[in-house]
């Protein structure tokens, strides 16, 4: 299994997240109060997980490749700055759902709105990364370099969807299995 095996499961594991999210969005809009409790889990996980670890070692692997392909650079350079842009969009809607939780007024419209920005962002980060940039770095490595990318990036233990779940994700996890088994 190679590095971008790896954080393709992980992408895997971040849409399934997205369609949660997607789903309270929706509710929203039908003039539903979805559990805020559980959006602030997701949130916090995509910040916690995917801003501080997926996504740097993404950026450690595109260094590794950048300069072998103009079009491969290009793409890279785009990535690191929608990475950026994903770890902003993170902590803004960690905020707005943290200050729902806290009573603070904010109109369900705007919320609603701010929910679907943040996850089609995250959908066309994930479409972007597996149509073009994973195919590209596909091309241009070699089993060597597969070899020296997994002794130099190891892989942390994944809180939600490893082995062992963290505490703090727990009654994230128990909604997942839920949703997973109704569809």
């Amino acid at each position: 299994m190679t590095i971008l095996s790896e954080l393709h499961q992980d992408h895997v594991n971040l849409n399934k997240l997205l369609v949660i999210l997607r789903q309270k969005c929706e509710s929203l809009r039908a003039g539903d109060h979805p559990n805020f409790n559980l959006m602030a889990d997701v949130i916090s996980y995509i910040s916690g997980y995917a801003d501080g670890f997926h996504h740097p070692r993404e950026d450690r692997m595109y260094e590794y490749f950048f300069g072998r392909l103009d079009k491969l650079d290009q793409k890279l350079n785009d990535c690191k700055v929608e990475h950026e842009k994903l770890k902003v969009a993170s902590t803004q809607l960690h905020d707005t759902i943290e200050g729902v939780l806290h009573d603070s007024v904010v109109p369900m419209e705007e919320f609603a709105d701010r929910l679907e920005a943040f996850v089609c962002l995250q959908i066309d980060h994930l479409n972007t990364e597996e149509g073009e940039l994973f195919p590209l770095i596909e091309e241009q490595a070699s089993e060597e370099d597969w070899k020296i990318l997994d002794q130099n990036l190891p892989k942390p233990e994944d809180p939600l969807f490893g082995a062992k779940q963290a505490h703090e994700y727990s009654d994230l996890y128990k909604e997942l299995i839920m949703d997973m088994n109704s569809a």
